[in-house]
Order: C-alpha cells, then structure tokens, then sequence
C-alpha cells in the first residue's frame, strides 16, 4: 500500500503500525501518529493502516 512516512510516499507491505516500524528498521523508543493523531506504543500492534494514510515516526535525540 502507499503512505507517506514522515513526508516521504512510500510503498510498504505492512498492515499494521507495529509491522510498519518493524518494516521500516525503527527501533527503540519512538512516538507515532498515524494522519495527526498520537498513537501510544500499545496499541500499535492494532491499528491497521490504511492506503493514503499519513504516518509520523519522531525518535527522541541525544545531546545538549
């Protein structure tokens, strides 16, 4: 299906937000918002993606 990853269209196999980031090699802690609404890390597992949809993934960033 196509999405648009943090501005990008892209063509993905996933189905679900976690597959999505596991597709996508995003790992550790990260914040996600599928068209503009937060999704907590627990229900990732469940939420279907749907073709079109815009998906945010924001890592936290080290330093000072």
């Amino acid at each position: 299906m196509k999405i648009v990853l943090n501005g990008e269209a892209r063509e993905v196999a996933a189905e679900t937000l976690a597959a999505l980031l596991e597709e996508c090699g995003f790992s550790g802690r990260v914040a996600t918002a599928v068209n503009e609404d937060f999704v907590p890390s627990s229900l990732r597992v469940g939420h279907r993606l749907n073709d079109g949809d815009r998906v945010e993934v924001l890592a936290p960033m080290q330093g000072g």
